[in-house]
């Protein structure tokens, strides 16, 4: 088999299964792991796939920088974004996370409504300086500016010294097995930070994340209260999440 054979073997495998694990692979075309291994290096450079132990997993889209993630899948996250919004209770504390998905929950947070809102994102607290009841915390550090939000070890810091009824954290990508990712390490664990200071924490996931995988692993599915999703309940990887004890929330 050519290599640009094997190349869409490997695709079609991806998107048909949602993995590839490589021995199989080299099993079923009767080639070497290494020539498998191979082929997946040359498609995670492309940005085709996650590599993972073993294989790889079907690479997420929302990784690209804040402006350009705001025109993928606009109708989906503002269904997600619509149902975190209605979470906010009156005189409640909200940490809110960064990217697209969360600015559209600010959006979506009534003008009138009596709340505290936490966030690292500079977005974010813009979009809300005209809801005159709201009260904003901005916490500090070093802006990350792929996603327009601070991380580091100031900001870090800076969550360990708040608490919230709620969070609302972004990911790029839901896997069963991959669990809660995304693509940068500092900003895996500002979410985690952030997360640790709520008594609940919701994911925004819209539904091109979802059976996707990032290279750095956010949060164990035992510390997440659910995940909030437009993928309809009939979605393979939300059925596989829902048998397996996570608790889904369909937008």
């Amino acid at each position: 088999m050519l290599a640009a054979e094997r190349r869409e073997h490997l695709l079609g495998l991806l998107a048909r299964e949602g993995k590839i694990v490589a021995k199989d692979v080299a099993a079923d075309l009767g080639i070497s792991e290494d020539s498998v291994r191979r082929d997946l290096r040359d498609l995670a450079a492309e940005g085709l796939c996650q590599r993972v132990y073993g294989g790889a997993l079907p690479a997420s889209p929302a990784v690209a920088d804040l402006a350009t993630r705001a025109s993928v899948a606009p109708d989906g996250k503002q269904k997600v974004a619509a149902a975190a919004a209605a979470l906010v209770r009156p005189g409640s504390a909200l940490i809110l996370d960064g990217g697209t998905t969360a600015l559209a929950v600010a959006r979506h947070l009534p003008p009138d409504l009596r709340c505290t809102v936490i966030t690292h994102s500079p977005t974010i607290a813009t979009a809300l300086l005209d809801h005159p009841r709201a009260e904003l915390f901005l916490l500090g550090g070093r802006v990350f500016k792929h996603s327009a939000v601070t991380c580091g070890a100031a900001a870090v810091e800076a969550a360990q010294n708040v608490s919230a009824d709620l969070c609302l954290i972004g990911v790029t990508g839901v896997h069963p097995e991959a669990g809660l990712t995304t693509g940068d390490a500092e900003e895996a664990a500002m979410k985690r930070a952030l997360a640790a200071r709520a008594a609940d924490t919701y994911v925004l996931a819209s539904s091109e994340k979802i059976g996707t995988a990032s290279r750095y692993r956010v949060l164990p599915w035992e510390d997440v209260t659910a995940v909030i999703t437009d993928a309809g309940p009939g979605h393979a990887v939300i059925e596989e999440l829902t048998a397996s004890g996570v608790e889904v929330l369909t937008a």
